[in-house]
């Protein structure tokens, strides 16, 4: 059997693609690759694209579903972590989201994974999101 090679994308639930694609792309400098809606089951997707490897995420958005707030706490998805080259391209992230106004949990060691540096943040429907250094 062979061996799994990566995560090919990452689909998160999201309460508004419209709110939800505009903030993706200029934060997190996705882009916008497809986009599929179905008005029949209230089912809408926004594949995005990070630059360079190609990571995707897809953002799908339930019309007809209830929409309680985000919690990690539930069985499902826990947070999404980003891994970068080095802690001075965490800097560099701190930089970005400050200047779009993220809120931010600075730079800190891991509790997880020692040596690591990780900054915390969320997006708009609270879905937990990091950018990590690994020991360089």
């Amino acid at each position: 059997m062979s061996k799994l090679a990566c995560v090919h994308h990452l689909a998160l639930t999201v309460t508004d693609v419209d709110r939800s694609v505009p903030w993706y792309v200029r934060v997190l400098d996705f882009e916008e690759i497809a986009r599929r809606e179905d008005p029949e089951t209230g089912l809408r997707k926004v594949i995005l694209r990070a630059p360079g490897d190609g990571f995707a995420v897809v953002l799908v958005q339930h019309e007809h579903a209830e929409r309680p707030p985000f919690d990690e706490r539930h069985t499902g998805l826990d947070h999404v972590a980003f891994r970068v080259a080095s802690r001075a391209d965490l800097r560099q992230w701190e930089e970005r989201l400050a200047e779009y106004g993220v809120i931010y949990t600075p730079a800190a060691p891991s509790r997880t994974m020692p040596g690591s540096e990780v900054v915390v943040f969320r997006d708009p429907d609270g879905i937990q999101l990091e950018v990590w250094a690994d020991p360089e």
